[in-house]
């Protein structure tokens, strides 16, 4: 599963770094470095979307608030 983070510059006021650290840590306490590929890529060309987050190529509008509910509904549950 490839998990890309958008860390442009609009996501990143929006918090994609909380983001990207809560999802390695996440990854890191399920075991699941070696089933997901997490990454980053700037612009995703829909900044008013929130913080862009693709699984699998599907955009997802993720916040630091919402980070566990979209890990476990889209990733943990899909592995």
């Amino acid at each position: 599963m490839k998990v890309t983070v958008c860390i442009g510059s609009s996501c990143h006021l929006k918090g994609s770094r909380q983001i990207v650290e809560q999802l390695q840590h996440k990854i890191s306490e399920n075991e699941l470095k070696e089933k997901v590929n997490l990454g980053g890529t700037f612009c995703m060309g829909k900044c008013q979307m929130g913080v862009c987050v693709t699984v699998d190529d599907k955009f997802f509008s993720v916040t630091p608030d919402t980070v566990d509910e979209f890990f476990q509904k889209e990733i943990l549950e899909k592995v």
